[in-house]
C-alpha cells in the first residue's frame, strides 16, 4: 500500500447556527454577568459586595496567610471565619474596621485554631449585584454594540465562526487518519512506551491545573495507573502514526518554516497566554524554537491534505 496524502476523500457537515442558540447563549451571558453597581450614598447591607484590604493579627503579631488587598468578600455569604462578615455591616467607604474574631477550633492551621484574632481592615468599595434585562441597555453596558439586535448579529457571527473552526479541526483531523491509515511504518516498544509516557505527563498536568494528583483521580474513578497506561496504548500508538504521516508529507513536499510563519505563532502564543514578546523571550530557547517550528510544519501539512482534498459540504 503506498503513502496517500493527496485527493482524499470526505464529507464536512458544516453547523449552521440556530436563533435558538443564538438566544440561548444571549440568556447565558445575561445570567453570568450581572451588573456591579458602586454604592456611595449609604452603608454597607447584607448581601453588598466590598472591596476590602485586610491585614490579620495574633498574640500581637501579623500572621502568614491573614493578609490580601482589593479582596472581594459578599456580606452574609458565610465565606470567611464566622463574625467577621458582621462586622462589617453598617459601615462605609473609606472607614477603617477593627474585626475581632476566635478561629474554630478545628481551623485547618493548627497554629491559629481556637485563638483570638484581630484584621486591621480598609473598605475601598460596596457594590450591589442586579440582574440585566435582556434589551439594548444590557446590549451597550455589557456587550458594547448599539442595541440588542447589533448584539445578537455579532454573536451569531462569533457563534458560526467558532463553529465552523470546530468543523474545519475535524475534518483536517479525519483527512489525516485516512492518510496516516495507508503509511505502512512500525514502531518499537521503546517508542511506543515513550508515548504512553508522554500522554501520562500530560494527564498529570492537567489533572495538577484542577488541584488533583494522578493518584486523585485513580480513586475518584476506581482505577489505576497500570490500567490507564493500558488504555493510554492505543492512543499513543495512533499518535505515533499521525505524527510518522505528518513527518513524511513534510519531508516529501520539502515544507519549511519561515521566519514571518513563526513570528505569526509567536504572537498567538502571546496572545493565548495574556504576555508581550519581551516577556516570552526569557522562555525562548532552543527546545521553545524546535517545539513551534514543528508546529508550524505541521499546520501546513494539514492545510496541504486539506487542500488537495475532495471534500463535500453539507449544511446541517
Amino acid at each position: 500500500m503506498s503513502f496517500t496524502y493527496r485527493g482524499l476523500k470526505a464529507q464536512m457537515d458544516r453547523h449552521i447556527i440556530t436563533e435558538d442558540e443564538i438566544n440561548r447563549n444571549l440568556e447565558r451571558l445575561r445570567q453570568q454577568n450581572p451588573r456591579i453597581a458602586k454604592i456611595t450614598d449609604r452603608p454597607t447591607e447584607n448581601g453588598d459586595e466590598v472591596v476590602l484590604d485586610y491585614a490579620g493579627f495574633c498574640d500581637g503579631e501579623q500572621f502568614a496567610g491573614g493578609t490580601a488587598e482589593k479582596q472581594t468578600l459578599v456580606l452574609g455569604s458565610g465565606t470567611f471565619i464566622p463574625g467577621f462578615e458582621e462586622q462589617l455591616l453598617d459601615k462605609v467607604c473609606g472607614e477603617k474596621v477593627t474585626v475581632k474574631v476566635t478561629f474554630p477550633k478545628q481551623y485547618h492551621a493548627e497554629n491559629l485554631a481556637g485563638k483570638e484574632a484581630e484584621f486591621h481592615c480598609t473598605i475601598h468599595e460596596i457594590r450591589v449585584k442586579t440582574e440585566y434585562e435582556l434589551d439594548d441597555n444590557f446590549a451597550k453596558e455589557f456587550g458594547h454594540c448599539e442595541n440588542l439586535e447589533q448584539m445578537r448579529q455579532k454573536l451569531g457571527e462569533s457563534l458560526q465562526a467558532f463553529a465552523d473552526e470546530r468543523g474545519e479541526m475535524d475534518l483536517q483531523d479525519r483527512l489525516l487518519r485516512q492518510a496516516a491509515a495507508t503509511l505502512e511504518v512500525a514502531f518499537t516498544e521503546a517508542q511506543i512506551e515513550e508515548a504512553v509516557a508522554q500522554q501520562m505527563k500530560v494527564l498529570e498536568a492537567q489533572l495538577a491545573r484542577q488541584g488533583l494528583s494522578l493518584e486523585m483521580y485513580c480513586s475518584f474513578m476506581n482505577t489505576t495507573t497500570d490500567d490507564l497506561r493500558k488504555d493510554a496504548r492505543a492512543t499513543a500508538e495512533t499518535n505515533l502514526l499521525q505524527q510518522a504521516a505528518i513527518d513524511m508529507i513534510i519531508q516529501l513536499e520539502g515544507l519549511q518554516a519561515e521566519e514571518a510563519e513563526i513570528a505569526e505563532a509567536l504572537e498567538v502564543i502571546c496572545q493565548q497566554n495574556n504576555m508581550t514578546m519581551e516577556q516570552m523571550q526569557s522562555y525562548y530557547d532552543a527546545e521553545f524554537e524546535k517545539a513551534v517550528k514543528k508546529s508550524v510544519l505541521t499546520s501546513k501539512a494539514l492545510r496541504l491534505i486539506r487542500d488537495a482534498a475532495d471534500v463535500a459540504v453539507a449544511d446541517k
